[in-house]
């Protein structure tokens, strides 16, 4: 009996959005968790004044503050081979902004 072999294909899939994901949503806050193996992504968004407070606060040698308030924007729960296709696409990305960046002369 022949054993299955893990392979990739790829494909052009097509994502419809529907009526509460047809416009993008702004984040600047990322997290990644892992439990019972599934990863959650949690995408948010904290004021960027906010932000600046706490970077001048530092950068004058005030303590940090002990927590930040933001608002989830999106949880996304995934299996960890998902978790892991995705860290490829972004590393695909990536590589990709380098290549074109030092393409155009710049370092």
């Amino acid at each position: 009996m022949n054993e299955p072999k893990n392979s990739t294909i790829a494909l052009n899939v097509r994502l419809k959005p529907s009526e509460s994901t047809a416009h993008p949503h702004a984040v600047n806050y990322s997290n990644v968790g892992v439990a019972q193996g599934i990863a959650y992504v949690d995408f948010g968004f904290i004021e960027p004044a906010a932000l600046a407070t706490v970077a001048k606060a530092a950068k004058d040698g005030q303590p940090a503050p002990k927590g930040l308030d933001g608002h989830l924007v999106t949880r996304v729960a995934m299996p960890l081979d998902g978790l892991v296709r995705l860290h490829q696409q972004i590393q695909q990305v990536l590589n990709g902004l380098s290549d074109a960046r030092r393409g155009q002369g710049k370092p």
